[in-house]
């Protein structure tokens, strides 16, 4: 028999529903389980993973995404420089593309690379029938799509914050001349001194600059002609020199990807730290082995949570990444696997992520925004009143822990004993606060107006998915309790994304995680130049901007700590956000599915993963 097809936003959800429920929960005999053993298939028949995101994609141009999903999909097209060593934890750098470690010079201001030869993009009809190989000079052409205005690219602010000398003066002529961005201009920032060899020089020292190099949804590398063959249709047809290539897509709904036929040749090879059982194991099983080992990937977009579950349950999927809250208590009470699914040899991953959920206050709403006493009061009341171990406790399930910053476990500088106000809940200070400074119930309604007497309404963008649905109403009543009215502005997540980057949201609650171990990614989501891109709060604060500035330069070591506390505690003070978890996600697999470890900081896990024959799928590292 054929397997079902993968769900698509729902599609016969509801019916599928019912028809699990009743086999999995209620008729069955005891000690039975239904049978998800995998269909049978021809001997040949290609090795297909398949699983689900939570949320849609954007699009796959490097230069215009900002979103995890579409960043999971062009991790897996392009290649990076330099890549996250699979099994090493916490992390391990390694060279990709690149022969070997980059040289560094001039106070870590010069970087040099050089890049392998006989690296082929995949084929495609913009290199009319010719073969074309990844050249040093495809990454110049890259990161400086970052800096053309017409790209505008969520991730300019960040890149432009590296201080690559002489490409913000070529955006600057672009913008005050009207012209086209010049890609032809060399400048010194980034060029090809050979058709091999990259270098970058950077206006100040910036000894962690190698993060910025690591994993192909970052500095991916772009071919120019593809470029100028799909004009503005680009994010559609992404062509890089990846494992993987974009077969079909249908936006919002189903990606497939299939294996690059023109890959180079590439095994399986890993540095798990020595006392790692479990990463030794997968090291040897599949050592030597070519990659990728799976001929394709399919991805669907399932915004519900209950389908995701039951569709993992019933073997459509092999997969189940960031298992929804509400059904942890059945598949991991108290953090370990269930035994209905354990007698199915379930595999179960749960790690404490490198990630924030936080609710931003927009800084130039007249409501919630400034600077001054009384807003920073209001503000820090709504914190106060909100019960973050409620959210955790019944929303999330206990699958997550309070963020007292920023700043993530596994990040630099992350300090598990740190205590900030951001984890207390304390209504009668949040109460007093408010008081204090004029927010104050003057028609009896039971509603706090603003201190000059006009209605106080918080607005909360949201999405229309259950469990948005169970935020919005746990913070509800928080925001009850502490006597202000909110009213939830309900949209599509790509919709809220577009309001949020143009400020016109004046609350939302979105979750980020970090793509390097170092915290000033998280930072910077406060950072003044990064206003309506990655600081969606568009906070703006001269000496908070000053501090990340000079964290840049400096060494990992006591100053830059020191000046890392200030910025947390700066954050705190202030409260553009309220930050609010850092989220343990537990993903499941089934048997089937081999080699599958959550990444910490990369996006790219799909060639390491192989999917076999029930019967034969028990072995060393499942």
């Amino acid at each position: 028999m054929k397997r079902p097809a993968a769900l698509t936003r729902g599609r016969w959800a509801p019916l599928l529903g019912l028809w699990l429920l009743c086999l999995w929960g209620l008729g069955l005999p005891q000690g039975a389980s239904a049978d998800t053993s995998p269909p049978a298939v021809a001997a040949q028949a290609p090795k297909v993973l398949h699983y689900a995101f939570e949320a849609p994609e954007s699009g796959f141009d490097p230069a215009q995404i900002s979103d995890l999903y579409s960043s999971i999909v062009v991790a897996h097209i392009f290649d990076g420089l330099y890549e996250y060593d699979y099994l090493a934890r916490p992390f391990k750098i390694r060279p990709n593309v690149a022969t070997a470690m980059p040289e560094v010079d001039d106070d870590f201001k010069t970087w040099t690379i050089r890049l392998r030869p006989g690296i082929y993009f995949a084929d495609d009809p913009a290199f009319k029938g010719q073969r074309r190989e990844l050249v040093a000079q495809d990454y110049v052409f890259s990161l400086k799509r970052y800096f053309d205005p017409a790209v505008k690219s969520p991730g300019y602010s960040s890149v432009t914050e590296l201080g690559l000398v002489g490409l913000e003066e070529v955006r600057e002529q672009a913008l005050q001349r009207r012209q086209p961005f010049d890609y032809n201009r060399e400048v010194p920032g980034v060029r090809a001194l050979d058709r091999y060899t990259l270098q970058f020089k950077l206006k100040a020292p910036r000894p962690r600059f190698l993060f910025s190099l690591v994993g192909g949804d970052g500095l991916g590398a772009l071919a120019r002609e593809v470029v100028t063959h799909y004009g503005d249709s680009i994010a559609e047809h992404p062509v890089g020199t990846g494992p993987f290539r974009l077969a079909s897509w249908r936006r919002s709904s189903l990606i497939r990807l299939e294996r690059n036929p023109g890959f180079r040749e590439q095994t399986y090879e890993a540095e798990p730290n020595a006392d790692d059982a479990e990463g030794q194991a997968l090291l040897q099983r599949f050592r030597g082995r070519r990659l990728p080992m799976i001929d394709a990937v399919e991805v669907s977009i399932v915004n519900e949570s209950q389908p995701r579950w039951l569709a993992f349950l019933n073997g459509q999927f092999d997969l189940l990444t960031r298992m929804p809250p509400e059904f942890a208590p059945l598949a991991a009470p108290k953090g370990v696997l269930a035994p209905h699914l354990a007698k199915r040899d379930i595999q179960m991953q749960r790690i404490l992520t490198p990630d924030r959920t936080y609710q931003y206050f927009n800084m130039q709403d007249p409501v919630v925004g400034g600077y001054t006493p009384d807003k920073v009061a209001l503000r820090r009341a709504i914190s106060l009143a909100t019960d973050v171990k409620s959210e955790i406790a019944t929303v999330r399930r206990g699958q997550a822990i309070p963020a007292q910053s920023l700043v993530s476990p596994g990040s630099w500088g992350y300090d598990p004993a740190l205590k900030t106000e951001l984890s207390d809940f304390d209504l009668p200070r949040a109460q007093a606060l408010l008081d204090l400074f004029g927010y104050v119930d003057r028609d009896g309604d039971g509603l706090r107006e603003q201190p000059n007497g006009q209605p106080l309404t918080l607005e909360l963008g949201s999405q229309p998915d259950p469990l948005s649905r169970a935020f919005d109403e746990n913070w509800k009543k928080n925001m009850d309790a502490l006597g202000l009215r909110l009213r939830v502005k309900v949209g599509q997540w790509q919709e809220q994304l577009k309001a949020a980057r143009a400020g016109q949201l004046m609350l939302w609650a979105v979750g980020s995680r970090d793509s390097s171990p170092d915290p000033e990614g998280a930072l910077s989501t406060l950072y003044g130049p990064a206003a309506g891109a990655s600081n969606l709060a568009r906070f703006q604060h001269a000496p908070y901007d000053r501090i990340v500035q000079r964290m840049r330069d400096l060494p990992d070591g006591p100053e830059r700590l020191a000046l890392l506390r200030e910025a947390q505690l700066m954050a705190v003070a202030y409260m553009p956000y309220k930050v609010r978890v850092h989220r343990i996600v537990t993903d499941l697999n089934h048997p089937w599915l081999i080699g599958y470890r959550p990444p910490i900081f990369s996006r790219q896990f799909w060639q390491y993963l192989d999917i076999v024959p029930r019967e034969a799928s028990a072995g060393p590292g499942d």
